[in-house]
């Protein structure tokens, strides 16, 4: 399965570049995320407790980031399983391009997937309405995590 998707963020790319690589910033946004550990400076390690469809399980994968281009670009792939609700491993190539004068930045990602197991019986369809929803879920989530309020929250 393949998604392409942009999305338009109302921030500089050096900032969105840093949340992009902060833990504690993905882990919050990150849908279902229970726990995520940055194991090197191009590694992390994650658990996530997802439901597709009928089945409900918790994912512990390994992401690996390479051809890093700061602030622009960068390769994010990974692999994960869910016990006996079956895994998934994929890739994403991730870019930020200024936008707005360099006030905003527009994030384009194009991920392949493949899933196996239990999930990979749910039917692509249901998968991908899944997969798209859980990448706008992390888009609300990361952009009210960068936003001013949220941040004055913190302090």
């Amino acid at each position: 399965m393949d998604i392409k998707e942009s999305h338009d963020l109302p921030l500089p790319v050096e900032v969105v570049w840093e949340a992009l690589n902060s833990p504690e910033i993905l882990q919050r946004s990150i849908p279902g995320c229970q726990e995520l550990d940055q194991t090197s400076p191009t590694e992390l390690s994650a658990t996530v407790k997802l439901k597709i469809g009928p089945v409900s399980a918790t994912f512990k994968g390994n992401v690996t980031l390479s051809e890093l281009n700061p602030p622009h670009s960068y390769v994010i792939a990974g692999s994960g399983t869910g016990g006996v609700a079956g895994g998934a491993k994929g890739s994403a190539s991730v870019m930020l391009e200024p936008i707005e004068n360099g006030a905003a930045t527009r994030l384009s990602y194009d991920v392949s997937v493949s899933v196996t197991g239990k999930i990979a019986q749910l039917g692509s369809r249901l998968i991908e309405g899944t997969a798209k929803k859980l990448s706008t879920a992390f888009f609300t989530n990361f952009i009210t995590e960068l936003s001013p309020d949220s941040q004055a929250d913190e302090t």
